[in-house]
């Protein structure tokens, strides 16, 4: 008899959601609305009207909405997506007052870079333009919480100096802004020693949903733990 409790209350447990096992990121408190912006890897083709069901897109925003949605539903969480593809930080900074400061964010998470570097935006201007705008978020909200990812290629070995200096300046300004920062690059050149970089990384930026789905996981641990 006694087995047979154990043993199905064994296969309860692993029946149930695995939500039910997720920890509380300590940066979502009841209430908190988190922003995601960025380019076309954040707006991961989401729709432009109201409809909750492509709101998020397909990508990293839409995996870490949901799980977290939905593991603590009763905390309210707002989540909001408004990446817009092949944007540099100059477009960025167009739409920063609509897209950023007006929606009142108290996470804000920026993923930018990527096309400053294919499209040959100076470097010291990029890094300008990118604390400016961090700036006016913690002017607009001083006690805005802000998480920086780094810019990322495909990992097919040694990616080159230029992507590199960008990384390196997203990272002086988490420093100098004290946000989270995630290391993304780190993360992809990782997973290829598991699988082919195509299985990840589908083109030479553009994740795939399992690429994706390494991104959402590696966001939650770095905001999991900056924020203890």
């Amino acid at each position: 008899m006694k087995k047979n409790i154990i043993f199905l209350t064994t296969l309860l447990l692993a029946a149930l959601p695995a939500y039910c096992a997720l920890e509380p990121i300590a940066a979502f408190a009841p209430g908190t609305r988190i922003l995601f912006q960025g380019d076309s890897i954040t707006d991961g083709n989401r729709g432009r009207s109201a409809d909750p069901n492509h709101i998020l897109g397909h990508g990293y925003a839409f995996i870490t909405a949901a799980r977290h949605g939905a593991a603590f539903a009763e905390s309210k969480l707002d989540f909001m997506n408004r990446g817009v593809s092949g944007n540099t930080v100059l477009e960025l900074e167009k739409r920063w007052q609509k897209d950023t400061l007006d929606l009142k964010p108290d996470l804000l998470s920026i993923l930018i870079g990527v096309n400053d570097h294919t499209r040959g935006v100076p470097l010291d201007q990029f890094e300008q333009i990118y604390d400016r705008l961090l700036t006016d978020a913690k002017t607009a909200n001083p006690k805005i919480k802000l998480v920086l990812c780094e810019p990322f290629l495909k990992p097919t070995g040694k990616i080159g100096e230029a992507i590199v200096k960008r990384q390196e300046a997203v990272a002086r300004l988490a420093k100098k802004h004290d946000a989270a920062l995630v290391q993304f690059q780190r993360v992809f050149d990782e997973a290829a020693k598991r699988a082919p970089a195509d299985y990840w990384v589908w083109d030479n930026v553009h994740p795939t949903y399992r690429g994706h789905q390494l991104m959402a996981d590696e966001w939650e641990r770095v905001v999991r733990a900056f924020w203890k």
